[in-house]
């Protein structure tokens, strides 16, 4: 076979049968388009004054050695979309199709494929369509892929006090024990405790202290529910029986009592279920009374019945009785 380089073939001197000592001498050079062209399709090869070779093609073929063909990819202007390959067999195909890219469909490869359409994402998040892929945003308190990983709220810790701490979305519950209060129980609870004070008349006088707090000098003696420490004050008059009370942490009781607006009330309900009361033993006598009737209808239409037949029976007699005369 011959070995050739780029332009030129080279015929070894072995094929012409002369003995030598290297077979990669060479008889001569000869060129490429004397000997086995390389141009296809008909084409012509053409030698170069620079040691080059060109292939002349014909009509509808091109490329360096005309081995490629215009065919439906080129003459339509290579119309696939977002990557797609165009396929014409080399040109040789009647007609051109695409091949798409994953994430696209379509004879040109034009729609992108919704990847959103099957909602992958969970627990109301919202899903974003990407090229071949899509990703979730989460709603507050979710993660992961899907959005279907609650997080952890107790994962801090936020419970004090040796409380048990409960996950919920985007949020916690603490299980209090005894004694402590608050969101993440970090207040102690504070216990009620029963102070006596004075009612204020229409002579008690209120007066405030420097410090924003109210006193009032009072006669008639309430209990009032304090929650916390008893207050102090280092202010007090001793002769003015009063008692500083903060205003914010007191939950003044009355002594329980029926006022006028209650008393009214309870009566008018009270006439209101006499006024019920009348009204069903109304209706109640009524019933009775259509019943009876109804039950004494019957007899009326018997006895009727039965003085119709007496009419008649006596009526018979009559008219026999001028019969029984005649005959005799």
């Amino acid at each position: 076979m011959l070995n050739q380089d780029v332009t030129h073939l080279c015929i070894p001197i072995q094929q012409l049968n002369i003995s030598v000592l290297s077979n990669t001498q060479c008889l001569g050079y000869v060129h490429i388009c004397e000997h086995q062209t390389p141009c296809q399709n008909g084409a012509q090869c053409v030698y170069d004054r620079d040691g080059e070779y060109s292939c002349l093609c014909l009509e509808g073929f091109h490329g360096k050695d005309c081995e490629l063909k215009t065919g439906p990819c080129e003459k339509a202007g290579f119309p696939c979309k977002n990557g797609g390959l165009c396929q014409d067999n080399n040109g040789f195909a009647s007609n051109y199709t695409c091949k798409c890219l994953a994430g696209f469909i379509g004879s040109h490869c034009e729609i992108d494929v919704d990847d959103c359409l099957m909602r992958p994402c969970a627990n109301g998040a919202t899903c974003l369509d990407g090229v071949n892929r899509f990703s979730c945003q989460c709603q507050a308190g979710f993660e992961g892929r899907f959005c279907t990983i609650n997080i952890d709220d107790c994962a801090s810790q936020p419970c004090r006090n040796r409380a048990k701490c409960y996950d919920r979305i985007n949020d916690f519950d603490c299980l209090c024990p005894d004694g402590f209060v608050g969101k993440s129980c970090e207040l102690p609870a504070l216990e009620p405790t029963w102070v006596t004070t004075f009612q204020p008349d229409h002579n008690s006088v209120v007066k405030s202290t420097p410090g924003g707090d109210i006193w009032m000098t009072q006669s008639e003696p309430v209990r009032i529910v304090v929650t916390g420490k008893r207050i102090t004050n280092n202010s007090e008059k001793p002769n003015a029986g009063g008692l500083l009370i903060s205003v914010k942490e007191v939950v003044t009781q009355q002594e329980s009592g029926l006022s006028q607006s209650q008393l009214i009330l309870v009566l008018v309900f009270g006439l209101l279920t006499v006024v019920l009361v009348l009204v069903t033993v109304l209706l109640l006598v009524k019933n009775w009374q259509r019943g009876r009737r109804r039950s004494q209808s019957p007899t009326q239409s018997a006895r009727k019945l039965q003085d119709q037949e007496c009419q008649v029976g006596m009526l018979s007699t009559v008219l026999m009785e001028p019969r029984k005369t005649t005959e005799l």
